[in-house]
């Protein structure tokens, strides 16, 4: 049972990630290498406020605040300076990394005897008894709710479906008289703060910083949306937020199951790498399953 809970926990908290990396992979047709960078950001920045005492929950809004800016400076280096996106998105990864390291002072940054969104007073008292060992789980599945319902909210504005447009046809929108640039940086940014915001709910999980806990984010992500899209894309009652949502727990599923079955922890790169493949070419052949059955139908 444990396992289970642990697997709905991280997969739920790597799902607000993979909601930002939908926007960009899905949506933007961006490959950002920028949340490799910007999910320890906001473990980094979390950390060390909470150490100072900051209210922890306040240090979620910062957090997102930062990956904010971190996705529109990617935005900025692609648009403005004309460097090309996957290019622009591993300098400023790059570039994160000596920034994490400069706001925790040190690679390591432990905060278990601090509060955190998880354990606290207030959360302690309402979660007493029967509830406590799903105190982090449903603490956990109230911010995905709330992010996957101000995210869905956004995209049905005018400025969300501006979003949509300039992934689907830049020269629509061009026509438009619109700033596609500015666009692509809105989108970036927003990505970027809600990977940050998982960054941060992670560390706080965990209960320490690593600069090294960014490494391989962007892979999981696209991993989780893959997934996500492939098996759940094609259910309309669920919609892209729920698609992706449960393609992160799924994930983490089966990378909790290829450790359960004997796997070592020092593999769960490998884990990660080997699914990810597999994952790409089921992906790649449900895709042409779908595309001759379309076709049929047609004829």
């Amino acid at each position: 049972m444990t396992l289970i809970i642990s697997v709905f926990e991280q997969g739920m908290i790597y799902a607000v990630m993979a909601l930002g990396m939908y926007i960009t992979y899905k949506i933007l047709d961006f490959p950002d290498m920028t949340v490799d960078g910007s999910f320890p950001l906001g473990a980094s920045l979390s950390a060390v406020l909470i150490s100072q005492g900051m209210n922890p929950y306040l240090t979620l809004l910062l957090s997102f605040a930062a990956g904010l800016v971190a996705g529109t400076i990617t935005g900025l280096i692609h648009v403005k300076l004309k460097v090309r996106d996957i290019l622009a998105s591993i300098i400023m990864m790059t570039a994160l990394y000596s920034v994490n390291l400069r706001i925790a002072g040190k690679a390591n940054l432990p905060i278990y005897n601090c509060d955190n969104i998880y354990n606290n007073r207030v959360m302690d008292r309402i979660f007493a008894g029967a509830l406590a060992p799903y105190k982090n789980l449903i603490i956990i599945a109230v911010i995905v709710l709330l992010v996957k319902c101000v995210l869905d909210w956004y995209l049905k504005t005018k400025s969300g479906y501006l979003l949509k447009a300039v992934g689907d046809n830049e020269t629509l929108v061009t026509s438009m008289g619109i700033d596609k640039g500015k666009i692509k940086i809105l989108g970036l940014a927003i990505a970027n703060g809600l990977v940050s915001l998982s960054g941060s709910m992670f560390a706080q999980q965990q209960r320490f910083f690593d600069a090294s806990m960014g490494v391989g984010t962007a892979v999981i992500g696209l991993a989780s949306v893959i997934i996500g899209t492939a098996l759940f894309g094609q259910i309309s009652a669920f919609g892209f937020s729920i698609s992706v949502i449960l393609g992160s727990i799924l994930y983490k599923g089966c990378v909790a199951a290829a450790i359960r079955i004997g796997l070592q922890s020092t593999d769960l790169k490998l884990v990660t790498a080997v699914l990810f493949l597999l994952i790409l070419v089921l992906s790649s052949r449900i895709e042409k399953h779908q595309g001759k059955k379309r076709r049929k139908e047609r004829a």
